[in-house]
């Protein structure tokens, strides 16, 4: 009986990153290449950013936010038939569009909601701080993980469309499909586990309460000291 009982028992499973910061400096030691290379570390808000900070203080590279939207088909809005960032960056799926028989009007109405609800947040993340130009430069994206890659992909655009000469798109934890998916959009993607048997990003995670809007301020603001 003591066999069986043994043979039976639970065995823990260890989840491969504490926290945001742990992922991040796991992270930041495949990113080592980038060190003092002038790169720039953007961090996907919310999740990204505690992330993205340990990347950019490993490297010793400035931190921003790269804000993006996803224009979603009005009748299946997770269906991107585009994205928009910053400084009026616009990117269209245009057979997306067609398919989905999205007119001018409509399209624009999707937009211009987009379009406010990503300018609000850009100020209230960034406050008074100046958006770091990617022009010329290598950009290394960040989020805490990668399930279906849409964001992803959208902030690799975006980033694209303000002429950064290399786009590199990392995570501590992606799925595999996802991760070959991005690699047209990406010119390097980093990841420190790709596991098989991938059903949320939370499950890597022993802690993985939600990042709030004054932790991306103060982790800002803290990279620019």
């Amino acid at each position: 009986m003591i066999a069986s009982r043994a043979a039976h028992a639970t065995v823990p499973i260890t989840m491969p990153f504490t926290d945001r910061a742990d992922a991040g400096r796991q992270l930041a030691v495949r990113l080592d290449a980038w060190r003092g290379d002038g790169a720039v570390v953007l961090g996907l808000p919310r999740g990204g950013v505690p992330v993205a900070f340990e990347v950019a203080q490993a490297l010793d590279a400035p931190l921003d936010v790269i804000v993006v939207r996803k224009l979603g088909v009005p009748s299946q809005p997770e269906l991107a038939m585009g994205a928009i960032g910053e400084n009026g960056v616009r990117i269209v799926n245009e057979a997306v569009r067609a398919a989905a028989r999205v007119d001018d009007a409509a399209f624009a109405k999707v937009e211009a909601h987009e379009r406010a609800e990503l300018e609000r947040r850009a100020s209230l993340l960034r406050r008074d701080r100046e958006r770091v130009a990617l022009a010329g430069r290598d950009v290394i994206i960040v989020d805490d993980g990668i399930a279906t890659g849409s964001t992803a992909r959208a902030a690799c655009l975006v980033a694209r469309a303000q002429d950064a000469s290399r786009v590199v798109l990392a995570a501590p934890v992606a799925s595999p499909r996802a991760v070959e998916e991005l690699r047209d959009v990406a010119d390097d993607v980093v990841c420190v586990e790709t596991p098989e048997s991938f059903f949320a990003i939370g499950e890597r995670y022993q802690d993985f309460a939600p990042t709030t809007d004054d932790e991306v301020v103060r982790l800002l603001v803290a990279t620019r000291r």
